[in-house]
Formats: structure tokens, C-alpha cells, sequence
């Protein structure tokens, strides 16, 4: 549905973006991942015809974006980072004129316009002037002039940035229903949203893109060695004694998560490459009256490929062993939903 081969953008002697390809596959949710600055929003802003790219092509739906642009943009809708809203109008009133624009017959923008509301969770709302509405549901309406013409490309720049929790989670299932019908292109900056809803992420670096793949393919490709959490109760000198003669077994760390109890011990085990070492931890500990009370084997996450591969030191830390921080979730500033 979206093929892109070697597309780069040009300022001067500074390349935005240089010799990017992919490919998206219809119905399809792609997570377009990248550092401020890294080429996310040029590379959609050359998708949706809003700018013109410097050598390269790229195609939607068949048709390449330079050459045959009226009939691309034709089959995108597209959400920039800020919903290109007009305040004094009501919703439903907004997706009239964009349906108009977009060349809905006007048979069809009835049905369409329709549509689009259900979608959105906006039914109850579309006699609501946009300006009273809060930024949740702005980006909601956002995302209904996007689809109002039923294109079978969606790109959106980061539907969710400024957004608090529970809008997020609003935004994220509505993008995750728009598969299947739509193949979908979304940028972000919150990792695991794009292990919540994406099929496939494409991460890009200074302009070039280093990876592309599964989410759960990416982390295990990214997993060097295997990694247990551990928690016991006795002291960290014995269990490493004992634990250290097994074959292949790299190393005995203290977690840097806390223990359940203050009287329990955390560790972090390691083995060398992918050896699965946890039926010999186990045997071992209980064999010395050491049965672990808790004893999980771990995976590198989407934010350590992220780190691993768009950081200059290409080094990341042993993987998190608590719950991911909601930080990132930053409340929108405005009423709730």
C-alpha cells in the first residue's frame, strides 16, 4: 500500500532525511519511531504531498506522490502534530466542508460524515462548536477529517502528544479499529504505545532508518543474552557461591528492583548468549534449601532497541525490572473527557 525507496530531503548542504526506505503493507499499523529531529514528520509531511522530496520516490496506493499527486493525496488522510481545526465551526459542520473539499459527492457526505462521528465516538457531540472542546476530543475530530473520504492511507503525526492517560488510551483504541480498512501510519514518541497497537515499527536515526521489523521481533533480535530476576531469601556472597558453577552462566547482580520483603534478596542472572540456564538456576537453589520465591526470565524492552539504536554510545543498561514509568504520559492541561 506505501512504498518508499530512497527518499531524501535536502537544505542546503544538510540532509533531513537521506536514502529512506520501507514499505507498509495494506491494513497495517506502522510505528514511525525516531528522535526529535531524526526525519519523522519530513518523511510524513513528503507522504501526504505537503512537501516535495529531493530524490527518491515514494507511492500510496500505487501512485507516486510527485508525479501523480492529486490522485495520492486522494487515497491519504493525514492528522499533522497540530489538527488543522477551525474553532468557530461545529463538528459536524467541519466535516461537511472537509468532506466537500476532499471530494465526497454530496450524496455520500451524509453516510460519510456519519461514519466518521461513530468512529470517533463524536455521535453526541456534532452539533458542538469546536472551540468548547477539550484537546482529547480536538484530536478525535482531528482524526474524523482524516478519514471522513474513506482514503485507504492514514498517516498521523504523534495522535497522542499532550494528551493525558486516559485520553491516550481513548486515541489508542481508536487508531487500533481503523486496521484492516486502513493501512495506517502513526509517528510517536511514547514507546509503549507503539508496542500497544503497532504491527510493525520502523525506527529512524539522523535522517536514516536502522531498523524496521515486529516489535517482539526487534527485542529479540536486540536480546544478546538471557536474563533472569530472581528473589530469594538469603544472603547475595552465598547464592552467588553456589550459583556460579553452573555451566554458561555470566552474571550474579543485585536488582536494582526492590524485594517484595525488606528481608529478601533481588538479583539479576545472566547467561552467556541464549543459553536458557533457568532449570539449573532453579535445581541448584532449591538443592541448597534456597527454593526462589519469585524467579522470572526477562527480555530486552522496545525502549532499550530505541536506546541501543539511536544513541551515539550504542550501549543501553540491563533491562528495567519494574513497571515502566508513566511519566511520558503528559496530562493535556485541559478538562478530562
Amino acid at each position: 500500500m506505501i512504498e518508499v525507496e530512497k527518499l531524501s530531503k535536502i537544505y542546503g548542504s544538510t540532509a533531513a532525511i537521506q536514502d529512506v526506505s520501507f514499505s507498509v503493507e495494506p491494513g497495517e499499523i506502522m510505528g514511525f519511531l525516531g528522535p526529535n529531529g531524526a526525519g519523522k514528520t519530513t518523511t510524513m509531511r513528503i507522504l501526504a504531498g505537503y512537501l516535495p522530496a529531493t530524490t527518491g520516490t515514494a507511492k500510496v496506493a500505487g501512485f507516486e506522490v510527485h508525479t501523480d499527486s492529486l490522485q495520492a493525496r486522494q487515497k491519504i488522510g493525514y492528522l499533522p502534530e497540530i489538527p488543522p481545526l477551525y474553532p468557530e465551526m461545529t463538528i459536524e459542520g467541519f466535516l461537511a466542508f472537509v468532506a466537500k473539499i476532499k471530494g465526497v459527492s454530496a450524496g455520500d457526505r451524509p453516510t460519510r460524515i456519519d461514519y466518521a462521528l461513530e468512529k470517533c465516538n463524536l455521535l453526541d457531540r456534532r452539533k458542538t462548536l469546536i472551540r468548547k472542546l477539550s484537546k482529547g476530543f480536538r484530536q478525535r475530530v482531528g482524526i474524523a477529517q482524516a478519514i471522513v473520504h474513506d482514503p485507504p492511507v492514514i498517516i498521523l503525526d504523534e495522535p497522542t502528544v499532550g494528551l493525558d492517560p486516559k485520553q491516550i488510551i481513548d486515541v489508542r483504541k481508536l487508531i487500533k479499529g481503523l486496521a484492516g480498512n486502513h493501512t495506517v501510519i502513526l509517528s510517536t514518541h511514547i514507546l509503549p504505545e507503539a508496542s500497544a497497537i503497532c504491527d510493525r515499527v520502523t525506527i529512524i536515526k539522523s535522517g536514516k532508518i536502522v531498523a524496521t521489523n515486529k516489535p517482539d521481533n526487534l527485542m529479540t533480535d536486540l536480546q544478546v543474552n538471557t536474563s533472569y530476576d530472581i528473589e530469594v531469601d538469603s544472603n547475595y556472597d552465598r547464592v552467588r557461591e553456589i550459583l556460579m558453577g553452573i555451566p554458561h552462566l555470566n552474571t550474579v547482580t543485585i536488582a536494582n528492583a526492590k524485594a517484595f520483603r525488606d528481608d529478601r534478596l533481588r538479583l539479576l542472572i545472566t547467561s552467556e548468549g541464549s543459553h536458557e540456564i533457568g532449570p539449573d538456576i532453579s535445581t541448584a537453589l532449591v538443592a541448597n534449601g534456597i527454593p526462589p520465591y519469585e524467579m522470572r526470565r526477562i527480555q530486552a524492552s522496545l525502549e532499550d532497541v530505541f536506546l541501543e539504536l539511536t544513541t551515539e554510545e550504542m550501549n543501553i543498561a540491563p533491562p528495567i525490572l519494574e513497571s515502566p514509568d508513566e511519566s511520558q504520559l503528559e496530562p493535556s492541561g485541559e478538562d478530562n473527557e
